[in-house]
C-alpha cells in the first residue's frame, strides 16, 4: 500500500530526516510517499506558521491521493490543518501528536511532552485537552531549541531533551513523548537511556495509518468532517 507522509514545512532537510524515521517504522510492503508543502513557512513554531502553511499541506495531501495514497501522515506535532485535512481527504489523516498521545496512553498511566519552543506550549496543551489526554499528560516542557537546530550538533539538543525528561519523571511522569517530528531520530537512544518508553509521533503515526487503510476506515463524511464542496476551486488556485 501506499502513506503519504508529508513534511507541512518547505525545509528540505527535515522532509529528508522525517523520511527516514518514516522508513524505519513502515512494514516491508508499505510504498511511503514523502512529500512537503511547495510554499510556506521554514519550520512551523507557532499558530501563525501554522495557519500559513495550510493550502500547501492541503495540496500536498490532494496530489497524494490523486498518487494512489491509502492513508496520509501529516508530520508535525502540532497536528496542523488535521481537521481540514481529514475533511478533503477521503483516506485517513493521522497526526503524529495525536498518533504518539494516544501510543503514550497504552504504554504509561502518565506520560509527559518535551517540544521545541516555549510558544509552542500552549498550542500543544490545547490538542491534549482536547485529545482527552489533560489528566495523564499534565507536563508540556519545551525546550526552546527551534525546530531548525534540532540537529545542530553545537545546539546540544539531545542533552537538554534528556534533561526536561528526567525533569518531568521526577514530577511523575512514566513515558515522554517527543514533540516534535524533527526530533524522531533520538526516540531510540532516550528510551535506553533513561528506562521509559519514549514515543516518537513519526513511528506511531506510520504504523497506525498503515493499519487503518489495511481496515478500509476513513474519516467519516457525516458531519464534521464532509466534503467541502468549494475545495477544488481553491486548492487549484496558486
Amino acid at each position: 500500500m501506499k502513506i503519504a507522509v508529508i513534511n507541512p514545512n518547505t525545509t528540505v532537510e527535515m522532509t529528508r530526516v522525517i523520511g527516514v524515521a518514516a522508513a524505519r517504522s513502515a512494514a516491508p510492503t508499505t510504498e511511503l510517499l514523502i512529500r512537503q508543502s511547495s510554499h510556506g513557512p521554514s519550520a512551523i513554531e507557532g499558530p501563525f506558521d501554522g495557519a500559513v502553511c495550510l493550502p500547501g499541506l492541503l495540496r500536498a495531501i490532494q496530489q497524494a491521493e490523486a498518487d494512489g495514497a491509502r492513508a496520509h501522515v501529516i508530520a508535525c506535532f502540532d497536528d496542523t490543518g488535521l481537521d481540514a485535512a481529514r475533511a478533503l481527504s477521503h483516506r485517513p489523516v493521522i497526526g503524529v501528536g495525536e498518533a504518539a498521545l494516544h501510543v503514550a496512553s497504552l504504554v504509561a498511566q502518565e506520560f509527559c511532552v518535551v517540544t521545541t519552543l516555549s510558544r509552542s506550549v500552549q498550542t500543544l496543551k490545547m490538542n491534549i485537552l482536547r485529545y482527552g489526554f489533560e489528566r495523564r499528560c499534565p507536563q508540556v516542557l519545551a525546550s526552546d531549541i527551534p525546530v531548525l537546530d534540532l540537529h545542530r550538533p553545537e545546539s546540544g539538543a539531545r542533552e537538554k531533551i534528556s534533561d526536561l525528561i528526567m525533569r518531568a519523571m521526577e514530577n511523575g511522569a512514566e513515558a515522554a513523548v517527543l514533540g516534535c517530528a524533527g526530533m524522531a531520530d533520538l526516540a531510540a537512544t532516550l528510551q535506553q537511556e533513561l528506562g521509559i518508553p519514549v514515543i516518537d509521533g513519526i513511528d506511531a503515526a506510520v504504523r497506525l495509518a498503515e493499519m487503518l487503510a489495511a481496515s478500509g476506515l476513513a474519516p467519516s463524511k457525516r458531519r464534521g468532517w464532509a466534503f467541502p464542496s468549494r475545495a477544488g476551486d481553491f486548492l487549484q488556485k496558486d
